[in-house]
């Protein structure tokens, strides 16, 4: 006869499943991640007259190839934007932050990233921000080289 204890035990089988990848950046976006490590900010010109930031290979509304890489702000605008009271341990600040769409000067896209403002109180849609890059010995290329943006009048 079976063992009813046995039975109301449930068989467990640790598994990861991973999908590890190495991905080519290939040009436009390779200088894009270079520019970030030199503590500068690139985007791409598209058809009439739009900068895109990050650049992207290909215009996203006609789908040409992307124009000439120039630099764009340091500084640019808030967009649009929404508070992070909580942040957990995969958010790049481990203090209340806020998502914003900056758009930087000289570009027409916005640029996702965090603001690190204090409170929701001293975040505001059209705010001028700034970035602050990570010290140069700790960048790698990567667009969290870029810590977080700051309200331009806390510098």
């Amino acid at each position: 006869m079976p063992d009813p204890t046995a039975a109301d035990e449930v068989l467990r089988a640790p598994h990861v499943l991973e999908y590890t990848y190495t991905r080519s950046v290939g040009p436009v976006i390779g200088a894009f991640l270079t520019g970030l490590r030199q503590g500068r900010i690139l985007g791409a010109t598209g058809d009439e007259g739009r900068v895109v930031v990050p650049p992207a290979e290909y215009d996203p509304v006609t789908a040409r190839p992307s124009g000439e890489l120039v630099e764009v702000g340091p500084g640019g605008a808030v967009s649009t934007w929404a508070w992070e009271n909580e942040p957990t341990a995969d958010h790049p600040l481990s203090r209340p932050f806020a998502w914003a769409l900056v758009v930087l000067d000289g570009a027409t896209t916005g640029l996702l990233h965090v603001v690190d403002a204090g409170s929701p109180d001293a975040m505001a849609s059209g705010m001028r921000v700034r970035p602050r890059f990570r010290p140069e010995g700790e960048r790698r290329g990567h667009l969290l080289d870029i810590e977080c943006f700051v309200p331009e009048e806390s510098s």
